[in-house]
């Protein structure tokens, strides 16, 4: 049976979006939800769906201590880490269990699918960039989903407490022994804003720095970088204005990223502007 852990903190305006994809097929999947810390409903809003989704809840306000708990707790293979603001449909779930089925690959993803209504115009522009570079075809660290067989969740033991869990993930296997779905989607909503876009983004740049630091053997699994691709698409005079806008962000938010780390912020920086829409289409 297919295991999903869902670690969530204070996700009670988005909890009943992710769980509601999956509701008519309970009885064929594993669901653990794993509320940190929570102060708001999370928990009541994801009991709410019945029995069949088991809630965990923590005082510890940790991602990864939640994923740990999630672990725990389930029994089932391939085991599917989804993020609690993100929309996958069950048939994409059972794609992805399909592939890790085959025993090709230990650790697959879906494609990210941004969603990006009620967006101001440099955040469009912004993901307008990043859908051309080799790295948003990377689903592991980028799609709020990632599904491991028993094999691919061997290769690691408890979750480090780190910033950029899906990240070190990704980093655990050679790129032949990890796959990202293009036929397989997943709907992330992005910042409606630049400021807390960069904000986001400096919280990924924090989890870069972190990982490096702590585990530098792991950088050998990284792939291909975006530098080239992104030197290339100056060559299109219609795209300055959205590469400039990509540019700044990522300076920015690498600013941030190595002002905070020198402070020793552990802040996590979480977006709210996106928490607003509550709906979203299944996407198969």
């Amino acid at each position: 049976m297919i295991s999903i852990v869902i670690p969530a903190h204070n996700e009670g305006s988005v909890i009943g979006r992710t769980l509601s994809q999956w509701s008519s097929a309970f009885d064929e999947i594993d669901v653990v939800v794993v509320c940190n810390g929570c102060t708001d409903d999370t928990a009541k809003v994801a009991r709410g769906f019945g029995p069949t989704v088991r809630v965990i809840e923590t005082d510890v306000a940790s991602k990864t201590h939640a994923l740990n708990v999630g672990d725990r707790i389930s029994g089932g293979f391939p085991r599917i880490y989804v993020d609690a603001d993100v929309v996958i449909s069950i048939n994409a779930l059972h794609a992805l269990a399909r592939h890790l089925g085959s025993g090709d690959v230990l650790v697959a993803a879906p494609t990210a699918n941004f969603d990006l209504m009620g967006c101001s115009w440099p955040v469009r522009k912004y993901y307008e960039i990043r859908a051309r570079l080799p790295s948003s075809r990377e689903g592991i660290g980028g799609s709020g989903v990632y599904a491991l067989s028993e094999a691919g969740r061997m290769r690691f033991g408890k979750f480090p407490d780190i910033i950029a869990d899906d990240t070190y993930v990704r980093l655990q296997f050679k790129p032949a022994e990890r796959e990202t779905l293009r036929d397989v989607k997943s709907t992330l909503f992005p910042p409606r804003t630049l400021r807390q876009l960069i904000a986001v983004r400096g919280r990924v740049h924090r989890g870069t720095f972190e990982l490096a630091r702590l585990f530098p053997e792991l950088s050998l699994n990284r792939g291909r970088s975006n530098n080239r691709t992104l030197i290339s698409l100056f060559k299109v005079p219609r795209l300055w204005p959205a590469l400039l806008i990509y540019c700044w962000v990522n300076v920015a938010a690498r600013y941030k990223a190595i002002e905070n780390s020198q402070m020793g912020t552990r802040s996590w920086q979480r977006d709210e502007t996106s928490r607003a829409r509550l709906s979203a289409k299944p996407l198969e």
